[in-house]
């Protein structure tokens, strides 16, 4: 499966965004979908995930209560609602796309090495 996330840009603390992941290449609906980021100098982290009906979800705590993940399968998108943005959420997020039913334990959601396809990445930037 191929992923092309858009979304990101630069914003002020307290504001918002939305960012957005597209699907394609094979049924979308196989894949548990998940956020990660990287800021420059750090290791890539775990931001948010969703099981492949949207009928979980799971977030880092560093984002939980103002992040909200959610999925089109019909769509075939996956996307991350940010609001009340800080300067540490400063980062280039990736979504990844791992197989459903391989793991399902929150552990396994939030470990990069779960996830077999990753997307291009996109740029947010938070300004104090």
């Amino acid at each position: 499966v191929q992923l092309q996330a858009s979304g990101g840009g630069l914003v002020q603390a307290g504001g918002s965004l939305r960012l957005s992941c597209a699907a394609s290449g094979r049924t979308f609906s196989r894949y548990d979908m998940g956020w990660f980021r990287q800021a420059p100098g750090k290791e890539r982290e775990f931001v948010a995930a969703i099981s492949w009906s949207g009928g979980s979800t799971y977030y880092a705590d560093s984002v939980k209560g103002r992040s909200t993940i959610s999925r089109d399968n019909a769509k075939n998108t996956v996307t991350l609602q940010m609001s009340s943005l800080k300067p540490e959420d400063t980062a280039v997020y990736y979504c990844a796309a791992k197989q459903r039913f391989y793991c399902s334990a929150y552990d396994c959601y939030q470990s990069s090495t779960s996830y077999n396809y990753w997307g291009q990445g996109t740029l947010v930037t938070v300004s104090s």
